[in-house]
Parts: C-alpha cells; sequence; structure tokens
C-alpha cells in the first residue's frame, strides 16, 4: 500500500499538519534557515506531519534565490534545510523582510492509500482512477523513496547511520507556483535517533 499525498485545494498560510507553502508552524527558538553559499533567506516548501516513531513536523527548505548556483540539490551543501519538530507547541514563523521566502500557492493535502508496489504504480493506478491530471498527486508519505537517479539516501551528520525515508514531493499542481525540482522530485529524510533530517532532489 503506497500513500499518496493528494492536492486538495488551498489552505490557509499557517495551516497545521501536511500542506506546500505558506509560513510553517515552528518552536519558539526557530530561526529561518540561510543559504550557505549566497546567504539569503530560503524558501519554504512544506510541512509534513508524521507520526513516526513519535508525532512531529518535517519542515523542508530551500535556497531560491539564484537557482541552480547554490546547489541546492545537495543534501550536504548548504542549499537547503530540513528541520525536525517533535511534538509541543508551535507558531507561525516570523518571515524574512526579503529574499524569495515563499511558493505561489499554499496547497492543502489529503492522503489516500493506493493499492501499488510502489510509488509509480500507485501514482499511475490512482491518476487513471480519479480521471485527472497527474501533477494532482503531490508526492508520498513513507514507503520506499522511488529514485529518478541513483540511492542517495543521506546519513545523519552526528551518528553517521542511513536516516528513515519521509516524503517524496512533486513540485505541485500547477507549474506558476510549484517548487523548483528541475522537473523532477524531492526527498526527506529524518534520523529517528538524534532528530536530525536532510533534504535533496533529482531530476
Amino acid at each position: 500500500m503506497v500513500e499518496l499525498m493528494v492536492y486538495a485545494g488551498a489552505a490557509a498560510p499557517d495551516a497545521p499538519g501536511t500542506r506546500t507553502g505558506g509560513v510553517p508552524l515552528v518552536p519558539a527558538n526557530f530561526e529561518w534557515p540561510c543559504c550557505a553559499t549566497c546567504d539569503g533567506p530560503m524558501q519554504f516548501l512544506a510541512q509534513v506531519e508524521h507520526v513516526r516513531p513519535e508525532p512531529a513536523l518535517l519542515s523542508i527548505f530551500m535556497c531560491q534565490n539564484d537557482p541552480g548556483l547554490c546547489e541546492e540539490w545537495d543534501a550536504k551543501l548548504g542549499g537547503n534545510k530540513a528541520f525536525v519538530f517533535p511534538a509541543g507547541p508551535v507558531r507561525a514563523a516570523q518571515v524574512p523582510g526579503e529574499g524569495d521566502t515563499s511558493l505561489g500557492e499554499v496547497s492543502a493535502v489529503d492522503v489516500r492509500e493506493v493499492d501499488g508496489s510502489d510509488y509509480w504504480s500507485a501514482r499511475t493506478k490512482w491518476t487513471e482512477a480519479a480521471g485527472g491530471p497527474g501533477r494532482v498527486v503531490l508526492g508520498q508519505l513513507g514507503g520506499q523513496p522511488a529514485w529518478l537517479q541513483d540511492d542517495e539516501t543521506p546519513a545523519c551528520e552526528k551518528c553517521a547511520t542511513p536516516m528513515t525515508f519521509v516524503v517524496q514531493l512533486e513540485e505541485g499542481h500547477n507549474h506558476r507556483t510549484s517548487a523548483n525540482f528541475g522537473g523532477g522530485c524531492g526527498y526527506g529524510f529524518r534520523c529517528e535517533t538524534c532528530d536530525n533530517a536532510a533534504f535533496l532532489w533529482q531530476q
């Protein structure tokens, strides 16, 4: 069974739960991440609610101040950033006044369980049954990453163990307001021991 993320219309910028775009819900001590190359504030892409091994939010950011020049596709070079926020008090983050910090749309997400051997087969099956465009599928929760290139599962920078796959993200249902993965997919991970997180994309 594959848990597909399906576009469910517009959402409030500070909506709880899983969504793309808007403003991240963060703990009180949060500092907005900046790119290691250009030093500009990153763009918030998505927050993903997950419950294994315990309830948490995975929040994903990526530099879009100078696309393609800040190595935002790599998990380790400082062009993107992911955070795990354990269950607890959160609030809408203070958004920087400069830089490309938000997507053009806030999208609500429905999770649909689809019988399939992998993400691609489940995505095709759901799209054909729904009779809609494939772009309304926004990705998958858990399971196995459907790599477009080689397996790039990152290791935790603290304990060096392979991280656990949390989410695969498509760019979005509307190319005018979507994330920029070069036409590919993004992949979010967390370390279940250290609560570190990582993000990368492939095309």
